[in-house]
């Protein structure tokens, strides 16, 4: 079992900047792939990025490549998401997700992730 718990949204002007951080529990995280979605009012659930249990690997959407990062620490069983020049669109709930290490597979596919956290709520005025 892996409970995760997220902190670090709030309200940001647009271009701004502000860091998710999701805390895991459990002795297996090192073993476990890592995802950022999020969620808008009257949208899908949509990927954000991911990490692999090594942290060797990172993969992000179109939409936010090049402005956030992803990236986990080990001992601390935390996964960050710094996200830079924000914009409205980036308002939504973004919730942290975990899974058993599988690779290049579906990484961003919400039904491929076991765990998730609450989610925290993000929002980019203009």
């Amino acid at each position: 079992q892996v409970q995760l718990v997220e902190s670090g949204g709030g309200l940001v002007q647009a271009g701004g900047s502000l860091r998710l951080s999701c805390a895991a529990s459990g002795r297996t995280f090192s073993s476990y792939d890592m995802g950022w979605f999020r969620q808008a009012p009257g949208k899908e659930r949509e990927f954000v990025a991911a990490i692999s249990w090594s942290g060797g690997s990172t993969y992000y959407a179109d939409s936010v490549k090049g402005r956030f990062t992803i990236s986990r620490d080990g001992a601390k069983n935390t996964v960050h998401l710094q996200m830079n020049s924000l914009k409205p669109e980036d308002t939504a709930v973004y919730y942290c997700a975990a899974r058993p290490g599988s690779g290049v597979y579906y990484y961003s596919r919400a039904d491929r992730y076991d765990y998730w956290g609450q989610g925290t709520q993000v929002t980019v005025s203009s």
